[in-house]
């Protein structure tokens, strides 16, 4: 996609996108969907464990700061004098598929349940918590924190619903208590720790975060790490942070580390060549082929499908069979419910659908987006090569299974 036409897509959001497919409950699929549809969704199967279950590592949490569960939103987001905000808001609170405001929190959990409901295999959600922005001087910069979702909530979440939810504490390492906090939850279970460096004023190379790298280690924590530019939630200028190669100070620390996105979207600084600047996707994947971080550095395939970032990380993607060994599933759901951020007619043109899958994938889309998601990843081919996404990609990665100590 051209860098002027991303720059027009949140303009053209608000005038034209719509959530779509998240509203009420889910059907049971084979009672709605066509025959086409049903046998596309039955083929997405085709060469998994049954025994395993599919996993998403990303997945976010969503509330609106007016229920029990200690959920913020900036009140600039809901602000008129801040159209576009209120307008990408509304959108992504839309797609939610939930519609009482007093009771948000709990209907978007409870939607979440019936969406796994929908797959025909057992699935593990991994739901995001997120921490505020934090200044260097280790205190909360609200007005610069537009969402907030505690840890407390989503371990929660995950104690009452085992089988579903694996907790994603998210942890600021500027904050005075940062260690602390990571063994607090280490010691509920949780394993997982999720940055949005872009949004909470995180620099991954910052030399602040050396203890906290090493207290990961220590509790055999991985680090989920939002890479490339970031879109979603407001950035403030500080779009670097995002660069993958800042990244590099937690893999020399051992750390286990997700790039989510693959940092798809945007360039940054080449850190390895001053003065010089390159994709964010291509600095990806030099830290991929540096052998010293094998069995350390995976990535998240999570919002490649959107508008924004097609095709040409996809597609290369698709043609790297060594690299795949080390992606996971993501959704970023409910990304994926805003139906003008996924284009299957531009799939469908680029060859990498047919029409007919389109069709039936639209049919899927309408019942389940969560379900849709993992259908179009595994319907997805290379037009040229017919090269897919490896079916190891969607149970658990053994590469990030707990150690046994």
């Amino acid at each position: 996609m051209p860098s002027w036409l991303v720059k027009l897509l949140p303009l053209f959001l608000f005038f034209f996108a719509q959530p779509s497919g998240a509203a009420g409950p889910v059907p049971a699929q084979e009672n709605i969907l066509s025959p086409d549809a049903r046998e596309l969704v039955r083929h997405a199967y085709v060469g998994l464990d049954p025994a395993l279950p599919l996993v998403d590592y990303h997945v976010h949490i969503v509330g609106n700061g007016k229920g029990i569960n200690g959920t913020e939103v900036n009140p600039v987001m809901f602000s008129p004098w801040h159209p576009l905000k209120r307008l990408m808001t509304m959108l992504y609170f839309g797609a939610t598929g939930t519609s009482d405001t007093e009771r948000f929190d709990e209907e978007y959990a409870q939607r979440l349940i019936r969406l796994a409901q929908g797959f025909k295999r057992p699935v593990r959600l991994h739901i995001l918590a997120f921490d505020h922005h934090y200044d260097s001087d280790g205190k909360i910069n609200y007005p610069k924190s537009d969402f907030y979702v505690p840890n407390d909530y989503v371990v929660r979440l995950s104690v009452e619903h085992p089988d579903l939810f694996v907790p994603v504490i998210s942890v600021h390492p500027y904050r005075s208590d940062a260690v602390a906090e990571l063994e607090k939850w280490a010691a509920r279970g949780a394993r997982y720790v999720k940055w949005l460096p872009n949004a909470q004023g995180i620099d991954p190379a910052d030399p602040r975060c050396d203890e906290f790298y090493r207290r990961m280690r220590e509790l055999d924590m991985v680090l989920l790490t939002h890479t490339g530019e970031e879109k979603a939630v407001s950035s403030g200028g500080a779009q670097p942070l995002g660069n993958p190669l800042r990244v590099r100070r937690a893999l020399d620390a051992s750390l286990t580390v997700i790039m989510a996105h693959c940092a798809g979207l945007g360039r940054s600084e080449d850190l390895d060549h001053p003065g010089k600047k390159a994709r964010n996707f291509d600095l990806f994947l030099r830290l991929m082929d540096e052998d010293r971080y094998r069995g350390r550095l995976f990535a998240d395939i999570s919002a490649m499908i959107l508008v924004s970032r097609m095709p040409r990380p996809l597609r290369a993607l698709l043609n790297r069979p060594d690299i795949q060994p080390r992606l996971v599933n993501g959704s970023d759901y409910p990304l994926p419910a805003i139906n003008l951020v996924i284009w299957t007619s531009q799939i469908a043109a680029m060859g990498m659908i047919t029409f007919n899958e389109r069709k039936s994938l639209n049919e899927i889309y309408r019942v389940n987006p969560l379900l849709f998601d993992f259908v179009l990843k595994r319907t997805l081919r290379d037009p040229r090569t017919g090269r897919k996404l490896a079916p190891e990609l969607f149970p658990e990665n053994p590469g990030l299974r707990k150690q046994v100590r």
